[in-house]
This record gives structure tokens, C-alpha cells and sequence, in this order.
């Protein structure tokens, strides 16, 4: 194995290659080897520069991140970096890839900095939860301002090379396609001018703006929702204007500290795992993906428009058929305006655009189009005889192997794949709207599913940048399971005299970007009230019913896009306001029934709102519906808003105490058994005194 970091002189100009593949992170053993290069290189009198760069395919992306929440072994980067910038010979960062976090601090300690034209820098810590620790927050302003560093700080976002250059944040970009060539040459040219050692940490930083501090504050208040590190990191950005340089290093490092040990962080850091740990799926290690090059798409309204352009914009050929030319022209319109939208959004550039309207798809009136299809995936209304009809018609044209998906919310895949003669290649395809901007997908595996169907439905997700999790046959599957299951927790409390807009505004407060009252307006109360209308059949008895959403939905208030449904919506806009006829609607049902309605808590809400939906989520857990707690707490958070801070409901349950929740299920179910009634995992798991996090390590 080699060294993780090597050292080497050529004509005076000593390399520092880092070498930790795949992206170099800092490690241990990455950072004793930098304090001992930079030791060599102080001492070595044949060198008169040096040039730090990354080997593979980037500089240094950032810290180890599986080294977080363990005790950190010496050398502490801050302290190597401190080091870098107090060598009395200039080193120069060369940076290709990304230099993110701990890599763009390392970046910022050198004296002067090139990168590739293709390279990306940032520091990303407030998305784990925590802030730049090494520096970041002290050098960053000293060569940016306080208004860009704040920005990049708050928000995490990477920028490229060449706004890196405008922002002050590198020397130069270099057209060189390599990082070491590229920071050779810029050596030279620094030999030859011979400038002053420039070291970040001496620069002014200006004047401080105290409006400008007040006023990112209140904007990143109302964006971070509940989460800390953002504001944290505020503070950490305001000790470069009120501290002395090594002073605001201390009040960095004690910020830093601090957000390590909170919730948030662990959070943050489970979810990033997690998001990574849901491709681990069996049929993986089974079989290998299907060649998937032509897509068919069934039905061009706003869910197949949108899978239409998540497909395009992966380089996709997709045909979409409609059921006569109008119907066609009107999807084409509509996909042509979702990828204008595109453009206009900066997430792709008009040739490409241009490209794909050219060459890449078309729209047709007839299946036999779909002939060639390596997939054809159908989007039409959430009706089983209207999918099996349209199954039916594909199983006739479509060629041996082809995948054939049925994007649907709730509806028995097993049922639809049973109207074809080829159950082992059908599939569901979970999308959520607008499913070109959605990342979450749901593959939905029915009992005779091929595995390299299922794993063809991982690959097409990685292509259109989706999270694929994996989910069985059930009503709702994962994530629609629950949010039946959580909203009747909900419903139960507004019988009972909370109102939902008290509810709406607790679970904002709790971090959700909006509330399961708002939330149906948005999505539209019919398609819940259809739900329900469905499952009346096979209701069990014991079941709780409430009929005050059916009586808004009886007088057709559907929610934003009829102006009216638990709020009051003027035209056009996006926020409702509540309704005093939705209150008095509500009033009626509970006098009917006499309730006597009581007070609840926002802190009682939380806890019967999260005990429902963590119950439900062990039944998928147990049922083999989700492999693993970790496919539910990614299923909630990429597609139902949970705050990602707090790591997903399963993690949220681990922090809270599953033997807490279920002392809460069994408050509850004294009210109502049936509804309340612990779910068997989680009565093991709380009695056992283990975590839901102990099977995502089982599996």
C-alpha cells in the first residue's frame, strides 16, 4: 500500500501528492502525512516552492467522514493547516475535482491557489450539521467579503472555477487538464515574480456590516427551518470581524465542537450514509442491469410529461403516447415547456435542450411505437382496470425483455403485472410530482419481479439522479403507507378539537416545510378522498372514521388548485389562509358525533403525529415492505419533507428512546386500541433495549 501522502523535489519545486483514494478525504493517516511533507519541505533546502495537488480524480474532498463522532487522533487539521500557512516558503494548492470542507481549508491555509477549469470548491459542513472547523470560517471572508463568504458558508453550495476566481477564492484557473502541470507552471511563474508571501490569515477583512449580518441572519433563520449549523456558522463568520485572526480560530473551533455533539449532527451524518446505503439491495448481488437506451412513456399528463424529461435530460430516446393527436400535442407542448423551464433554471443549456427536441423524443398515438422499447413505463390515471387495460396492450407489442413499469401511488403491482403472460419483467416506478424535480423513486418489486428488473430500476434511478428505495407490495407501498397512517393521526386530533392549522403550524415548527393539511391542498384532496372511497370495502370495522375532509371534497374544495380545500387560496397564489367554513364544517362533525373537543399541546401533537408514523413505519420494517429502518428514513425524508437534521423518523425514534415511543403507543391506545397498537418490532426492539439502527447494521 502506498503512502498516503509523498514528497519529491524537481528543480526546486517540491510535490506534495496526496493519495488516498477514491477522493483523498483526510484522514488520519492523510494529515500526519501532509505535517510530515511540510517538514521536510521547510527543512529542504533544494526546494524553493512547493505545489500541493491531489492524485485520481480530485484535490481533497473533504473530511473522513467516517472518523466523525469518534475521538480525532493527532495531527488536528486545523493545527496542519496552521502550519501551511506559517512555512516561510510559499506552497501552492493545485485543485482538480473538488475541494470541498477540509480540502478548500487546506486550499485557503496555502499561500495562493490554481485550479482547473473543471474544478469545484465549497464548504459543505452545514449540511452534516456541523461548520467549517479548520479555518474556513476565518479565512474565507479574508478573501471573499463577508457577503460571499456567509453565502457559501450558510448554504453549502459549490461553485466552479471560474466564479472561484471572481470571488477571489483562487489565484487563477488554468486550461491545463492536469492539476500538477497546472500548479508547476503556476510555480514558475511565481518563482520569476518573486511576490511577498501572502498568508490568508494576515489579510484585513474589512469592514464588518452589521446590517449585512442582520440581515442573513433573518433570511437563514427562515430557510434553515429548525436546523442549527447555518446560524451557527453565522456566528463563526462574525468572530473573522470581531476577533483578532487566532482568537476567531478558538471561537471557530469551540462553534465546531459544539455542533459535533448535538442530535443535528448525527442526524445529518445518518442521513448521508443512508442515502448511500439504500442502492445495498439483494438482487444486486444477483443479477446486472438490462441494456436501457429507448423509453416509452404511457400518457403525457403532468406525471408522464415529467418522467418524460427526468428521462430526456439522462440521454434517454423516449416516445410518448397519448391517445389521439391533440392529447399528443399538448404533452409535447408541455414537455417542451418543462425543458425551457430547465434552461431558464440554469440546469441545462439550450443546445441540449435544443437537442433533445430534435432528436431525442417524439409523441405518437399508437402502442406499436413502442415496438423497440428497452422500457416502457405507463403514467395514467390511478385506475387498476384502466393500467391493466393499458398492460394488456403492452405485453402485446412490446419485445421480449422489455421492462414494462406502472408508475403508481398505491395501486397492487402483483395485480397488474398478472394481465400480462410476463409478470418476471414488470415492475412499479413510485415517482413523486413533479417528477423531473423529485429525486425520490420508489421500485416497487411484485412477488415474480426478475432481479436484473429490479436492479435495471436502480440503474435508470442513479441515471436521472434519483434515490432509489426499494419497497414491496402494500397499499401505499412505503412512503404513502405512512402518510395514510400519520394523517389519520392528524384527522383523529382535529376531531377531537385541535385545529389544523394549529397542527400545520406545530409540524413547521417541528421542521417540515409544510404541514399535512397544506400538504393535501397542494397534492389535492380528491386524490385522498378517491383513496378512501377505494379502501371503504375492505375497511376493518374496528377502523375510526372521520368525515370532515370527505365533506370539503363533497362541496368540491379539492384544495389550491379549486381556491378552496382546508384553506382559502386567491387566485394564483401558493399560500392559503385558514378558512373560519372549514373550522365550523369541522365544528359540525364533532357535535354530530358529541365530542367535546380538547385542547392540544403543540408538544402532544408532535408526539401522537411521530408515534403513528414510526408504529406504521416498523410494520413496513417487519413486513418486509422496506429492507431496512434506513429505507424508511430516506423515503421521508427525498419525498415527504422530513427534516432532514433530524435523520428520518426511524433515527428520529433511536434519539428519542423506542421504549419513550412505545410508553407513548400504549398512552394512546387506551383511547383506541386498534388505531394506537404497538407495532411487534418495536415492542421487541424497546424491550430488548435496541435500536432501529441495530438492523440497518444487520442488514
Amino acid at each position: 500500500m502506498t503512502d498516503p501522502v509523498r514528497y519529491s523535489v524537481e528543480n526546486g519545486i517540491a510535490q506534495i501528492a496526496v493519495d488516498n483514494p477514491p477522493v483523498n478525504a483526510l484522514s488520519q493517516a492523510v494529515r500526519a502525512g501532509l505535517d510530515d511533507a511540510l517538514a521536510r519541505f521547510a527543512q529542504d533546502e533544494s526546494a524553493r516552492i512547493a505545489v500541493l495537488y491531489g492524485v485520481g480524480r480530485t484535490f481533497i474532498a473533504g473530511a473522513d467522514i467516517k472518523e466523525f463522532g469518534k475521538p480525532m487522533a493527532e495531527p488536528f487539521l486545523p493545527d496542519v493547516i496552521n502550519r501551511i500557512e506559517a512555512c516561510d516558503k510559499p506552497v501552492i494548492a493545485a485543485l482538480h475535482g473538488t475541494a470541498l470542507g477540509g480540502g478548500l481549508e487546506v486550499a485557503l491555509g496555502c499561500h495562493a491557489r490554481v485550479a482547473l477549469e473543471s474544478a469545484r470548491v465549497g464548504l459543505p459542513e452545514v449540511t452534516l450539521g456541523i461548520l467549517p472547523g479548520a479555518g474556513g470560517t476565518q479565512r474565507l471572508p479574508r478573501l471573499t467579503g463577508a457577503k460571499a463568504a456567509l453565502d457559501l458558508i450558510t448554504s453549502g453550495r459549490h461553485v466552479g472555477a471560474a466564479e472561484a476566481e471572481t470571488l477571489g477564492i483562487v489565484d487563477a484557473v488554468s486550461r491545463d487538464d492536469d492539476a500538477l502541470n497546472a500548479g508547476l507552471a503556476f510555480a514558475r511563474a511565481y518563482l520569476d515574480k518573486a511576490p511577498a508571501l501572502r498568508r490568508t490569515g494576515e489579510i484585513d477583512p474589512g469592514a464588518k456590516g452589521e446590517a449585512l449580518f442582520a440581515d442573513v441572519r433573518k433570511a437563514t433563520q427562515k430557510r434553515a427551518r429548525g436546523q442549527l449549523s447555518p446560524m451557527v456558522a453565522i456566528d463563526a463568520v462574525e468572530a473573522a470581524y470581531d476577533l483578532p485572526f487566532f482568537e476567531g480560530l478558538s471561537r471557530e473551533r469551540a462553534l465546531f465542537t459544539e455542533l459535533m455533539a448535538s442530535d443535528q449532527r448525527a442526524g445529518l451524518i445518518h442521513a448521508f450514509f443512508a442515502e448511500r446505503a439504500v442502492a445495498k439491495i439483494p438482487e444486486a448481488g444477483q443479477a446486472t442491469a438490462r441494456p436501457l437506451h429507448t423509453v416509452g412513456i404511457i400518457g403525457g399528463g403532468t406525471m408522464g410529461s415529467g418522467i418524460a424529461v427526468a428521462a430526456l435530460g439522462s440521454g434517454l430516446d423516449v416516445t410518448l403516447v397519448e391517445r389521439d393527436d391533440a392529447s399528443a400535442e399538448r404533452a409535447h407542448a408541455m414537455v417542451a415547456r418543462l425543458l425551457d423551464d430547465g434552461v431558464r433554471r440554469g440546469k441545462m443549456d439550450a443546445s441540449k435542450r435544443d437537442g433533445i427536441l430534435a432528436g431525442l423524443f417524439r409523441v405518437a398515438t399508437d402502442y406499436s411505437a413502442l415496438a423497440e422499447a428497452d422500457l416502457v413505463i405507463e403514467a395514467v390515471f390511478e385506475d387498476m382496470e384502466v393500467k391493466k387495460e393499458v398492460f394488456r396492450k403492452l405485453d402485446a407489442v412490446c419485445k421480449d425483455r422489455a421492462i414494462l413499469a406502472t408508475n403508481t401511488s398505491y395501486l397492487d403491482v402483483n395485480e397488474i403485472a398478472a394481465a400480462t403472460t410476463r409478470p418476471q419483467d414488470v415492475i412499479g416506478f413510485h415517482f413523486f410530482s413533479p417528477a423531473h424535480v423529485m429525486r425520490l423513486l420508489e421500485v416497487v418489486v411484485a412477488d415474480k419481479t426478475a432481479a436484473d428488473v429490479v436492479v435495471t430500476g436502480f440503474a435508470l434511478a442513479k441515471r436521472m439522479k434519483k434515490v432509489a428505495v426499494r419497497a414491496g407490495v402494500c397499499d401505499g407501498f412505503i412512503g404513502n403507507r405512512l402518510l395514510n397512517t400519520y394523517r389519520k393521526a392528524a384527522d383523529y386530533m382535529v376531531e377531537d378539537g385541535a385545529s389544523p392549522y394549529r397542527i400545520d403550524a406545530a409540524l413547521v415548527d417541528f421542521g417540515f416545510p409544510m404541514g399535512p393539511f397544506a400538504v393535501g391542498d397542494l397534492a389535492g384532496l380528491d386524490i385522498a378522498w378517491a383513496g378512501r372511497k377505494r379502501r371503504a370495502a375492505t375497511r376493518d370495522p374496528r377502523e375510526r372514521v372521520v368525515g370532515f375532509a370527505d365533506r370539503l371534497c363533497e362541496r368540491e374544495w379539492f384544495g389550491q388548485k379549486t381556491g378552496r380545500g382546508f384553506y382559502r387560496y386567491e387566485e394564483g397564489a401558493r399560500r392559503g389562509t385558514p378558512d373560519p367554513e372549514v373550522e365550523a364544517i369541522i365544528a359540525a362533525e364533532r357535535e354530530a358525533k358529541g365530542i367535546v373537543p380538547r385542547d392540544f399541546s403543540d408538544a402532544e401533537i408532535i408526539r401522537r403525529y411521530m408515534a403513528a408514523m414510526i408504529n406504521e413505519a416498523a410494520k413496513t420494517v417487519e413486513e418486509g415492505i422496506a429492507l431496512r429502518p434506513l429505507d424508511v428514513d430516506v423515503t421521508m425524508l427525498f419525498g415527504y419533507g422530513f427534516p432532514r437534521w433530524r435523520g428520518g423518523p426511524m433515527h428520529y425514534a433511536d434519539t428519542v428512546g423506542l421504549k419513550t415511543i412505545l410508553a407513548d403507543l400504549r398512552e394512546f391506545a387506551k383511547e383506541d386500541a386498534f388505531f394506537w397498537e404497538p407495532a411487534p418490532l418495536l415492542v421487541r426492539l424497546a424491550e430488548e433495549g435496541k435500536t432501529f439502527a441495530s438492523l440497518n447494521s444487520e442488514g
